[in-house]
């Protein structure tokens, strides 16, 4: 109960607290002295009783949420830790199984969750498609073992500036642009950004990388894929895509692999048409007018323009990679040795020497060959010295994981 005062003096009868007497009695300025009277106020004192228990219900409740909260929030904690453990239990089992493809996909689903990120990875670095050499518009890339790149060719939009690239994993040369992926799943990127195509900086849990004409795809450890640039034809539409293990960009299309062997596209062209039908396949390469796939049992289908005998690749066995080009089609076999078919006039298709290859890249004008030693080969037009890769040596190979 709050403590009143009456007090009395001549002027008048005031209430207060204690505290203000001496206050009071400076301003009644007073002759004598003042006369205090202690009494009760029995409605201020139910009053402040009523209103301290109403104080005292309203935390009480608050109390009681607070800790309705806490509980809920462990018991979700609870059960996405339960969710998480066993996911993590049932990628386990997939990489047992030998299941390569989807336990990467279920650990790198699982995030930071233990060292599922770490597992992810480690399994991608054996299973993702991952060029060591690649062939732009005017000019080539390769990838060394001690994880920095080369370049050479045309440099007009700082396509070659790569010399301080280190820990680099998987190289891809577009139109005037290059794409490097490093260990840590990272990006980097140099060259013409006039269609956003190198603002990779802000990726993450990069597995695989290719750069097209105009715009960049990347795939992520969970198998879904991210875009940037171009998107005049919706070549960058890939966020609903799962399941993928392989992509590729071309000029105006993306294209990507699932896991059943079925392959997803998105863009402009004829070159897309219908290959949602296409099964059994293990990779694909994009070109400017036409697509081929790689089938597992080593023969290769295409699809778009050809104008120029691009895609007649019908009758090709034991092919181990292929690449598309503008105009041509090229194809590693198992023993090493090369096939083309299509527009010859600078030369591109020019692959029937070649011997112990173990990739092949193709670009708008000319073809590289990386040899099992770790030097390259090329042919094709050389006006920017995109060709002069005889010196190159210590190229990693595919086989370098």
């Amino acid at each position: 109960m709050k403590t009143l005062f009456r007090i009395l003096g001549t002027a008048a009868a005031v209430a207060v607290t204690g505290a203000a007497i001496v206050v009071l009695d400076k301003i009644l300025n007073q002759k004598d002295p003042l006369h205090v009277e202690e009494v009760e106020f029995p409605e201020e004192a139910e009053k402040d009783a009523e209103e301290a228990e109403k104080t005292a219900e309203a935390y009480a409740e608050a109390e009681a949420k607070e800790e309705a909260k806490a509980a809920d929030a462990a018991a979700e904690a609870a059960e996405e830790e339960a969710r998480n453990a066993q996911a993590y239990a049932d990628a386990e089992a997939l990489e047992a199984a030998d299941k390569a493809v989807e336990a990467a996909m279920a650990f790198g689903k699982l995030g930071d969750y233990r060292d599922a990120r770490s597992r992810s990875l480690a399994l991608w670095d054996t299973l993702a498609v991952r060029d060591t050499i690649s062939a732009g518009t005017g000019y080539t890339v390769g990838l060394k073992r001690d994880g920095t790149v080369v370049a050479v060719g045309d440099n007009r939009a700082g396509e070659c500036n790569v010399s301080g690239w280190t820990d680099i994993v998987a190289v891809s040369a577009g139109d005037n642009f290059t794409v490097g992926l490093k260990s840590d799943g990272t990006v980097v990127a140099v060259g013409d950004n006039e269609d956003g195509e190198c603002d990779v900086s802000s990726w993450t849990d990069i597995v695989a990388v290719s750069a097209g004409d105009y715009h960049t795809v990347g795939l992520k450890v969970d198998g879904t894929v991210v875009s940037v640039g171009r998107n005049k034809y919706g070549e960058c539409n890939v966020s609903s895509w799962t399941d993928i293990v392989a992509i590729s960009a071309g000029d105006d299309c993306t294209v990507g692999v699932k896991t059943d062997g079925t392959v997803v596209a998105v863009g402009a062209g004829n070159k897309i048409q219908g290959l949602d039908r296409w099964t059994d396949i293990v990779s694909v390469s994009a070109g400017n007018f036409h697509t081929v796939r790689l089938k597992s049992d080593g023969t290769v289908v295409a699809k778009g323009s050809d104008i120029d005998g691009e895609c007649d690749v019908g009758g090709w066995t034991d092919i181990v990679a292929a690449s598309a080009g503008v105009g041509y089609t090229v194809g590693l076999k198992r023993d090493g040795t090369v096939v083309a078919v299509g527009d010859n006039r600078d030369g591109d298709c020019n692959v029937s020497g070649w011997t112990d290859i173990v990739a092949v890249s193709t670009g708008f004008w000319h073809t590289v060959g990386l040899k099992r030693d770790g030097t390259v080969v090329a042919v094709g037009n050389n006006e920017y010295g995109q060709c002069d890769v005889g010196d190159w040596t210590g190229i990693k190979l595919p086989s370098d994981r």
